[in-house]
């Protein structure tokens, strides 16, 4: 009989059925994502170690293990700091990514972001790391690039191809797997330059809990999780938002009012747009709304104000004092 593999115990404890699996601990989590990345996994035991987490639902100490592994091999420079981490991994179908003029007007605002994502996993939508070009914006290929473009503009983007590219592998995947995996979940959360504000989004109201409580574990001090459109951290401007929040040790939930009263028809998906609306060669209803409902709750999240009508009225202010010229 051959010798067992090393990564083996790591399935087991998954899989040894509903009365003999478990979740792994926080430390088990750690080691088995060190080996996935290290190469010593067997695409089988990837395969069901995926699964079997997917089924079970990844728990917060699952997730935490996995993100300090993975932000081992980033290789993010301690020196490089961030005001806000936002995450953008599931794409857009419905309406136009919206939330990119709300990161770049508070990156206008003195904000400096670094946002991270994937692209392509899912057809038929619309990624961030596809519309950024249109305003002169492009994916970081290393640190170096990444601490020039926040010293530049204060914003940068990078994808998880290049942030870990094991985990751009993997999230590649969902085509072959037909589910997303918890990839998904733990790259949304990685925080790699540890920024004391996070948002990120999600599509199923389930996963705010669990993605805030490992914001606890990993020892965010400011994160936010939104029920947003597509998955991704946007308010749908004319419908109430679902809303999961880490202060500290502190966790709570919330409803974000909706900014018109009404439901807004929805309109043909053009990019193009989104630079249109910036430089305000169109009007567009939701777009306007869309951006002006994310940026307040990011002014929310950043402590710059509380209450949702003070929130409105300083992005209001903000979109309307933006430097139409910059793109």
């Amino acid at each position: 009989m051959s010798q067992e593999h090393p990564f083996a115990p790591f399935v087991r404890i998954l899989g040894k059925g509903k009365q003999g699996s478990r979740s792994l601990s926080q430390v088990e989590a750690r080691e088995a994502m060190e080996m996935i990345l290290d190469g010593q996994v067997e695409p089988e035991q990837l395969g069901a170690f995926l699964m079997l987490l997917r089924v079970k639902e990844e728990s917060p100490e699952e997730l935490a293990g996995f993100v300090e592994a993975v932000r081992q091999c980033c290789g993010a420079p301690g020196t490089l700091q961030v005001d806000l981490d936002w995450s953008s991994y599931a794409g857009k179908k419905r309406q136009l990514p919206w939330f990119i003029l709300s990161a770049l007007l508070l990156a206008q605002n003195g904000v400096k972001i670094f946002m991270h994502g994937a692209r392509g996993h899912t057809p038929g939508r619309i990624y961030t790391e596809d519309c950024l070009p249109l305003f002169g914006i492009w994916p970081c290929n290393d640190w170096n690039e990444v601490e020039a473009g926040i010293s530049r503009s204060n914003f940068a983007f990078m994808s998880i191809n290049t942030l870990s590219p094991e985990m751009g592998r993997i999230v590649n995947l969902r085509p072959i797997l037909g589910l997303r995996s918890p990839v998904h979940t733990l790259c949304r959360l990685l925080n790699p330059l540890l920024a004391k504000h996070t948002v990120d989004g999600v599509f199923h109201p389930a996963y705010g809990p669990m993605h805030q409580k490992t914001a606890q574990l990993l020892g965010v001090e400011n994160g936010l999780t939104i029920k947003g459109d597509g998955g991704e951290a946007e308010v749908k401007p004319d419908d109430e938002c679902d809303l999961q929040w880490t202060r500290g040790d502190q966790y709570s939930t919330s409803e974000w009012p909706r900014y018109y009263p009404r439901r807004l028809v929805k309109q043909e998906l053009d990019t193009q747009d989104l630079l249109r609306l910036w430089r305000g060669e169109i009007d567009h209803e939701y777009g306007q709304g869309a951006v002006i409902s994310t940026l307040a709750l990011a002014l929310k999240l950043l402590n710059e104000a509380d209450e949702p009508d003070t929130c409105f009225r300083m992005a209001e202010t903000m979109w309307q004092g933006r430097d139409r010229q910059a793109f």
